[in-house]
C-alpha cells in the first residue's frame, strides 16, 4: 500500500510538469472546424495525440490507458488529408478497446497474453463503419482482462498485457471497467473520443467514473461481430466521449442503419419530461442517496416532472439468473470465437485458456484467479434447461416486469438514478470494492442506457443515468443533452495522487 501511494504521488508530481496541450477538451466539432480551416491536418492531430499518450501513458502519471499504438495511424491520416471530406469524423483520431477487432498491425487480445500477436483479418463492423466515416484509428486501449469476466476478486483496469490503468482524477483510484483504458484515455485527452464495449456496466460505469458521456445502445443497434464475446444476449459496443454531441456523432456513424442522433439534441429537452427516480440502487448509502436527491432537484429546476420513487418491481431479482446466463453464453461464445484463430495461438478453447493461465500464473494471475472461467467451463450447451429457464427469467424480470412495467405504470420518458458510486481504491489484495450501480436492468434487458457527468463527490466524478425501453436512444439523447447544457458538470482531470 505504501508503494502504491508513493508511485501515485511521484506520478502526480510529474503530471504537474506536463506541457500545455493545445487540443485539451476540444470537441469533435472543434477539431473538424480546425481541420477545415487549415489550422491542423489530420496528420498533425495524430502527432499531437501521440505525444500526449507518450507523456501520460507510461511516463508522467503512468495511466496505462493505451495498450498499443497503431503504427499506420500517421499514414492513414496523411491519406485522409488528401481525400475529400466525408463528414464530421473525417480525420478525427479515436481509440478502440482491445477486445474489438482491428485489421492491420495491431493485436486484438482482450488484454490477455494468450492472444497477444493475434491480428484480425478484418475490422469489426463498428470499426469498419468508423473508418468509412473518415475516423483515424489511433490505437487500442487497455481493459479489464477478458472484459472483467475471469474472477470475483478482479481489479478493474488490470490486464496481463497492459498492466493497471489508473484513474486520471486520483491516481490511487480505479478507473472502473471493463472499458477502463477508453475511459481514462478519453478523460485525459489522449484522443478525441473512444469506443468501449459493455455486457453489464462496462461502458457506463467507466464513463461515469471518468466524468464522460457514454452510451450502451439497444443490443442489435450496432453489429456485435468482431468483438471478443461474453454474452450474445447482452454484449454491445458503444461510444465514450467528453460531450453528448460527440457521443451522438459516433453512434450515428457506428449504427447499422442510417441514423443521425444529433437531431435529438435539444437544450430544453428536460422541460415537461416525466422522469422516474430509481432510489433502491443506493438506498443503503445515505451519502449517495442525498446526492441523488440533489440531482433530482436540478432536474425539477430544468422543468422535468419527477416521480420519486419509481423503482423497478423486480429490483434485486435479476442478478442470479443473469450470472447463470453469462456462464453459459461465455463458454459457448468464447469457444466459437477462439476456434477460428490460427493454430499458433495457444488458446483455441476455454479449456486451453484455463491451462495457459495456469502455466503462466506469475504473469497472468499475480493478483486474482480465474474461478469464473472454471464455473463457465463446467456448463453445458445452450440447450440445457437451466440456461433456457435463466434466460427466460432474465427477459421477464428486466423487461416486462421490470423497465417496461415501471415506465408504463408512471408514463415515464426515462428512469433516472446515479450511475455508480465514486471510484474505489486500486486494491490488488481484496479486488474491486462495489460502490453501487444501476447498470444491470438495462444491460440484461438489452435496452439503452446513457450516462452524463453529474458533478463531483470529494474530488471524484459522478454520473447521472437515463435508461428506458428498447430503441429509445433518441429520447435519452434529448434528456442527456439538456442535462449537460443545464449543468456543464464535466471538468478535466488533474492527476492528483489522492482524492480530496
Amino acid at each position: 500500500m505504501l508503494r502504491r501511494s508513493f508511485l501515485g504521488a511521484s506520478a502526480a508530481a510529474a503530471a504537474t510538469n506536463l506541457k500545455p496541450f493545445e487540443l485539451e477538451e476540444l470537441s469533435i466539432s472543434q477539431l473538424r472546424d480546425g481541420l477545415r480551416s487549415g489550422k491542423w491536418t489530420s496528420h498533425k492531430l495524430v502527432e499531437l495525440y501521440s505525444v500526449r499518450i507518450e507523456a501520460l501513458n507510461r511516463q508522467g502519471p503512468e495511466l496505462r490507458a493505451v495498450i498499443e499504438m497503431n503504427p499506420d495511424a500517421l499514414a492513414d491520416a496523411a491519406r485522409l488529408d488528401r481525400e475529400p471530406k466525408r463528414g464530421p469524423l473525417h480525420g478525427v483520431p479515436i481509440l478502440i478497446k482491445d477486445n474489438i477487432e482491428t485489421t492491420g498491425k495491431m493485436s486484438t487480445s482482450a488484454g490477455s497474453l494468450a492472444l497477444e500477436g493475434w491480428h484480425a483479418p478484418q475490422d469489426a463492423p463498428v470499426v469498419a463503419r468508423l473508418r468509412a466515416a473518415g475516423a483515424v484509428i489511433l490505437g487500442k486501449t487497455n481493459l479489464s482482462e477478458w472484459a472483467n469476466f475471469r474472477s470475483t476478486k478482479s481489479v478493474s483496469g488490470w490486464s496481463g498485457r497492459g498492466g493497471q490503468t489508473r484513474n486520471p482524477y486520483a491516481l490511487d483510484r480505479n478507473p472502473s471497467g471493463s472499458s477502463s483504458g477508453t475511459g481514462a484515455a478519453v478523460a485525459a485527452n489522449m484522443c478525441a473520443a473512444g469506443v468501449g464495449s459493455e455486457t453489464d456496466g462496462s461502458i457506463t460505469s467507466p464513463s461515469a467514473i471518468n466524468s464522460l458521456v457514454g452510451i450502451k445502445p439497444t443490443v442489435g443497434l450496432l453489429s456485435g461481430s468482431g468483438i471478443v464475446p461474453i454474452s450474445a444476449s447482452q454484449d454491445t459496443a458503444g461510444p465514450m466521449s467528453r460531450s453528448v454531441r460527440d457521443v451522438a456523432l459516433l453512434l450515428s456513424a457506428m449504427a447499422e442503419k442510417p441514423a443521425d442522433y444529433t437531431k435529438y439534441l435539444d437544450p430544453n429537452g428536460l422541460r415537461g419530461a416525466r422522469l422516474g427516480i430509481a432510489r433502491k440502487f443506493f438506498e443503503n448509502n445515505a451519502m449517495m442517496d442525498r446526492y441523488l436527491s440533489s440531482l433530482s432537484d436540478t432536474l425539477k429546476k430544468a422543468g422535468a416532472q419527477i416521480i420519486d420513487p419509481a423503482d423497478l418491481p423486480t429490483h434485486g431479482q435479476i442478478d442470479a439468473p443473469e450470472q447463470e446466463v453469462l456462464f453459459y453464453e461465455f463458454k459457448d461464445g468464447l469457444n466459437r470465437y477462439l476456434s477460428r484463430l490460427p493454430a499458433n495461438i495457444p488458446a483455441r478453447t476455454l479449456h486451453d485458456l484455463i491451462a495457459y493461465n495456469e502455466k503462466n500464473r506469475s504473469r497472468e494471475m499475480p493478483f486474482f484467479d480465474q474461478e469464473l472461467f472454471h464455473q463457465a467451463e463446467a456448463k453445458g450447451p445452450l440447450t440445457d434447461g437451466k440456461y433456457v429457464k435463466a434466460r427466460a427469467d432474465c427477459v421477464r424480470l428486466s423487461r416486462k416486469e421490470g423497465i417496461d412495467a415501471v415506465v408504463a405504470k408512471n408514463k415515464l420518458d426515462a428512469i433516472v438514478t446515479l450511475t455508480s458510486g465514486p471510484a474505489w481504491y486500486i486494491d490488488t489484495v481484496n479486488g474491486d470494492h462495489d460502490t453501487g450501480g444501476c447498470t444491470t436492468p438495462a444491460a440484461v434487458a438489452g435496452y439503452p442506457h446513457i450516462t452524463v457527468p453529474a458533478g463531483f463527490y470529494r474530488g471524484l466524478p459522478m454520473g447521472i443515468s437515463f435508461f428506458g425501453p428498447a430503441w429509445s436512444e433518441g429520447t435519452l439523447f434529448k434528456l442527456a443533452y439538456s442535462w449537460e447544457q443545464a449543468t456543464h458538470a464535466r471538468r478535466q482531470p488533474g492527476f492528483a495522487a489522492h482524492a480530496q
